[in-house]
């Protein structure tokens, strides 16, 4: 219960601002999902939640921020979570990307956001419409390239960090069974930052995608 209340307390109220419209060069730096909810009276309403990975330009903070019908709401650090009807929607990111962008029901079922088309995560979710067999290959590709780096570059790491003299006289020194070159290393590091980016798309990092990476 202390998590939720104070994740309720980083929630301020907007000066309903417009939403501003999502432009190609924002493709890997801003996230923009949608939903359109009922409300009791038979209408509708689209709640859009708009996150710039950069941050914001007067401190650096990264925030979600939440439109209603193109006019902003009210805005968060993350993770945090808005009130909406029937429900709430979680926000949270990664190093990567957005962790967590859903709509969840008062009864507990859940439902992904819809990204916008113009964005890196719209354009992915477009291929695995479009080519489901070649998408699921990608994602195949990505999870490889993701526990590839975290075998590879883990045990290096232990091994310089018990080479510490506080570690090392603790607990003695570690020798990794893996030792590359330094252009090797960096290669296998850069794929996996791709493949925990691609999986960012999609919305399925996890803390093997911030250790590996």
């Amino acid at each position: 219960m202390g998590i939720i209340l104070r994740r309720y307390r980083r929630v301020r109220v907007g000066s309903g601002e417009p939403l501003r419209q999502y432009r190609w060069w924002q493709v890997f730096g801003r996230s923009l999902r949608s939903i359109t909810l009922p409300l009791p009276d038979g209408t509708t309403q689209t709640y859009t939640v708009d996150v710039r990975h950069a941050g914001d330009m007067t401190d650096g903070e990264i925030r979600a921020r939440l439109y209603v019908d193109g006019a902003l709401r009210s805005f968060a650090k993350m993770p945090t979570r808005f009130e909406v009807p029937g429900g709430h929607i979680e926000v949270a990111i990664t190093g990567f990307g957005l962790k967590r962008c859903h709509y969840v029901r008062a009864d507990g079922t859940e439902q992904q956001l819809s990204p916008d088309p113009a964005s890196a995560e719209g354009r992915r979710a477009w291929l695995h419409q479009r080519h489901p067999g070649f998408s699921h290959l990608i994602g195949i590709v990505s999870i490889a390239l993701v526990v590839i780096g975290l075998c590879v570059e883990v045990p290096q790491i232990v091994a310089s960090l018990s080479q510490l003299p506080l570690i090392a006289d603790s607990i003695g020194t570690f020798t990794s069974p893996v030792q590359l070159p330094l252009h090797v290393n960096l290669l296998i590091g850069l794929a996996a930052v791709i493949g925990s980016t691609e999986r960012a798309l999609r919305m399925r990092s996890s803390w093997i995608d911030e250790l590996a990476s």
